[in-house]
């Protein structure tokens, strides 16, 4: 577990227009100590890849309720693996087909939070797995 502070940049990828669900997850991670950058509505994986690298975020949280998510995750994490920052954990959630997680986790998305996880295992999972620099 990181003593720092945890920088999360929050992001919804795409065209998907609800966001109800990622303010949740930013309120519940800002809550629990951690500093929270929400990026807004709309965002393509090259804009959500430079914020993180601007603010110099330990997490990128995307939700993506389209179905567009698998072609969005993987290519903020090809943008990451381009820019030299594949060490930013990755994490995503919204509505995303059982079958679809483990071709995300292989791409690098380390963890998929579907409807009804609970906020407290989304904290928990990101102060665990966030490197250390």
């Amino acid at each position: 577990m990181t003593t720092k502070k945890i920088r999360v940049l929050a992001a919804k990828p795409g065209l998907d227009g609800h966001d109800r669900g990622i303010k949740v997850i930013c309120y519940a991670l800002r809550d629990a100590g951690m500093e929270v950058i929400y990026t807004g509505l709309r965002q393509t994986p090259e804009q959500i890849v430079q914020a993180a690298i601007q603010e110099g975020v330990d997490v990128i949280a995307m939700s993506v309720l389209s179905g567009a998510h698998d072609y969005l995750f993987p290519r903020v994490t090809e943008l990451l693996r381009e820019a030299g920052a594949s060490d930013v954990l990755v994490i995503g959630g919204g509505i995303i087909p059982e079958e679809d997680i483990p071709g995300l986790k292989e791409i690098g998305i380390k963890a998929v939070f579907g409807p009804g996880t609970s906020t407290k295992d989304i904290v928990r999972f990101i102060q665990e797995n966030v490197v250390e620099s």
